[in-house]
């Protein structure tokens, strides 16, 4: 007789990480304890700054201390990031207000990694660690280890960073996910941070806190271009004005001084000095100027072939908008000038007696820098005037004293401060 014995069965072995916690822990496991790469197991900047941090800090299990820097560095701090902490605060305010009902702080830093701002919020009694986040401390890798933002101190670059991949185990429960905000120099000015505790994100934080870097940083730099001609330009007129929006700067010698990262990508594929004005955008300085007489945006093709709708703006240190213009005498071309800065009228615009639909690729206006249209302007509107400064001031926007600094300027001798 034949009896059916139950059979005893084993769990099948599992060779791979089925989850991302799993997949955590292994690498964990791998780098920590057999000294072993788990490359594909973690992001490799999280790998990178895993290696960064054994430098300085062995014990993984130590209590992480988030001490505040001393009171002289903050107040450097604050000072020398103030314009930052100026174009960023509706933003952070619209972030902060966005994520009123979920246990997020928005954070940002200078580029050292020093908090300059984070969210006071209800949810800090039940965040052991977060509930000592606050202006003053310091986020970089040499005190708290990895983590997002410190990643971005580190190497510029956006990342996010989840549970155990914080390189200190008492940061575990932590989220994070930051993104670089870059300077007209191209230098890091800020981090923006998102950073919960305690459960996991509800939606892309990492998304969305590139989608607001961005836009801080376009904030950024057109505050500080107050001496450049802005374009803003896109291939539908809808992205103008949004986060999506391409912006160059263009200085005084008529070359491209910065490019935003949505420029970059739009004139990628031009070959040449990325700097030369005409070879990026098709149009010389003298037909940029007179598109910032254009109250609306204006088709444009770039030098790459590709065609863009485009906005040119030219705004004096003093906030003053260029358009805000005087028509002179119908023999001048008629020009505008404000304040300036430095050797760089930062108000002035050509443009050229023709019909206000005629393409702005024309070349009637022989091409110069701003100082010598600046210059030129003065000379032909006190000219108009007969001499009469106060009248040539009024005519041309300005007061009187503007007008004499101005006047004592181009009498000086060209420098090459520029």
């Amino acid at each position: 007789m034949r009896l059916n014995m139950p059979v005893a069965t084993t769990p099948p072995l599992q060779l791979f990480a089925s989850t991302r916690v799993q997949r955590v822990a292994s690498a964990r496991r791998q780098f920590f304890e057999e000294g072993v790469r788990p490359s594909g197991l973690v992001g490799e900047a999280v790998l990178q700054s895993w290696m960064r941090c054994r430098r300085g800090h062995t014990d993984t299990q130590r209590p992480v201390k988030i001490a505040p820097v001393t009171s002289s560095r903050l107040h450097a701090a604050m000072g020398r990031n103030r314009q930052l902490l100026d174009v960023a605060r509706p933003e952070l305010s619209a972030m902060e207000g966005a994520l009123g009902g979920t246990d997020c702080r928005v954070i940002l830093t200078d580029p050292s990694g020093v908090v300059l701002h984070v969210t006071r919020h209800h949810a800090g009694v039940h965040q052991p660690v977060l509930g000592h986040a606050r202006v003053d401390v310091n986020v970089c890798e040499t005190v708290v280890g990895t983590s997002a933002p410190g990643i971005v101190v580190a190497t510029g670059q956006a990342c996010a960073v989840s549970g155990g991949e914080h390189y200190f185990d008492a940061l575990g429960q932590m989220q994070c996910a930051a993104a670089p905000v870059r300077d007209v120099h191209g230098q890091l000015a800020g981090v923006l941070d998102l950073t919960t505790e305690g459960r996991p994100f509800a939606f892309d934080a990492a998304s969305l806190v590139a989608l607001h870097a961005t836009t801080i940083e376009n904030q950024l730099l057109q505050a500080q271009s107050r001496d450049h001609l802005v374009l803003c330009f896109q291939a539908s007129p809808a992205l103008l004005g949004t986060p999506l929006e391409a912006l160059a700067g263009i200085s005084g010698a008529g070359t491209v001084a910065w490019l935003n990262d949505a420029a970059r990508r739009l004139t990628s594929g031009l070959q040449g000095d990325e700097r030369e004005l005409e070879s990026l955008f098709g149009l010389d300085l003298a037909s940029l100027l007179r598109l910032a007489r254009q109250s609306t945006a204006q088709p444009v093709r770039l030098g790459n072939g590709l065609g863009v709708w485009m906005q040119a703006r030219l705004t004096a240190a003093d906030g003053i908008d260029f358009r805000h213009a005087v028509v002179l005498p119908d023999e001048t071309p008629d020009l505008v000038v404000a304040e300036c800065t430095g050797t760089l009228a930062s108000a002035l615009l050509p443009q050229v007696q023709q019909p206000v639909d005629e393409p702005a690729h024309s070349d009637k206006w022989k091409p110069g820098t701003l100082l010598d249209h600046n210059r030129k302007l003065i000379e032909e509107t006190v000219a108009a005037c007969g001499g009469n400064l106060s009248e040539a001031a009024r005519k041309l926007g300005v007061s009187r004293g503007t007008l004499y600094r101005r006047l004592r300027a181009s009498q000086q001798p060209e420098t090459t401060s520029q």
